[in-house]
């Protein structure tokens, strides 16, 4: 079996699947909000050591999915990446499905042709955090990324025939810059060529992350205040709302942190969950309690 090196994350729908380690920590690891890999330091592992734990794997031999870990192992050369998605397939033989993170630098560093080519070998599937689409919001929160190039990249890898799996924060931008934050980001998601699952989860910041955050905000001159469940709920209704993908998009907010666990379909079920929301809004016994809350 692995040893691995903690904490190790993955996205609730790779609960099942084999985690490799190719990378440790996150190669930007700046985020305000984010400590998943505050007590790493970024590096890449050595082949030999990644193909050890799959060779450790590989009793698993008719497992059909793979996690490529930590944080971003999209920030890794191309050729490195190739190497062990072919050893992989060969350790593999039934491998159906191979995901990782992936952060914006990433995927704006990659050239079309590498994503091409990493699909090609079988990465078929990228988690990428968006958090949100209002850029001074992004400065804000130590992720200064153009939307625009959000969406440039967000499409090549569409064009690579890679399925995404994006994300939104409920609640990043406190009560005074909710609108901007929601309005923004759904005119991201409609910019680009296809989302294929959409999640929102909820803000929460550990101790350690608290003073920075704030802090960030007051050096703009803006007050950070907290939005309860009730405007959080909102921001989600009124993202339902705007939201108008050029291909359909699979919504939830399955993860641990969301208030109310919702699915279904965009466009398709937008006016149900828009109806289940307003419920929730109105009668928050609907909502899942805080002691079952976490990330």
């Amino acid at each position: 079996m692995i040893n691995y090196h903690e904490p190790v994350y993955r996205p609730p729908a790779e609960a099942n699947s084999i985690i490799i380690q190719v990378t440790l920590g996150c190669s930007y690891n700046k985020c305000s909000f984010c400590s998943m890999y505050e007590t790493k330091t970024f590096q890449t592992r050595n082949l030999d050591e990644i193909f050890k734990d799959i060779d450790s794997m590989s009793v698993y031999s008719d497992e059909r999915r793979v996690f490529l870990a930590d944080g971003d192992a999209l920030a890794c050369d191309t050729s490195f990446l190739v190497e062990v998605l072919t050893y992989l397939k060969k350790s593999f033989p039934k491998l159906q499905r191979v995901s990782s993170y992936a952060s914006p630098y990433n995927l704006l560093q990659k050239s079309q042709e590498e994503l091409n080519l990493l699909r090609e070998h079988g990465l078929s599937l990228v988690y990428y955090g968006i958090e949100s689409g209002n850029h001074e919001l992004l400065k804000y929160v130590n992720k200064p990324m153009n939307p625009d190039k959000m969406v440039e990249g967000l499409n090549k890898a569409t064009k690579a025939n890679m399925k995404i799996s994006a994300t939104l924060i409920l609640g990043l931008g406190g009560k005074n810059l909710s609108k901007e934050h929601i309005e923004d980001s759904a005119k991201l998601i409609n910019k680009c060529e296809h989302i294929n699952y959409l999640s929102t989860l909820q803000l929460g910041l550990t101790s350690t992350k608290e003073d920075n955050f704030f802090k960030r905000f007051e050096k703009k001159n803006s007050e950070f205040v907290f939005c309860d469940d009730k405007d959080m709920l909102e921001e989600q209704r009124s993202l339902i709302s705007l939201i108008n993908p050029k291909k359909p998009i699979v919504f939830r907010s399955n993860h641990a942190s969301n208030a109310l666990p919702l699915k279904g379909t965009l466009p398709r079920n937008k006016e149900d969950l828009i109806g289940t929301l307003s419920l929730a809004i109105e009668d928050s016994s609907m909502l899942r309690p805080m002691f079952l809350r976490g990330f």
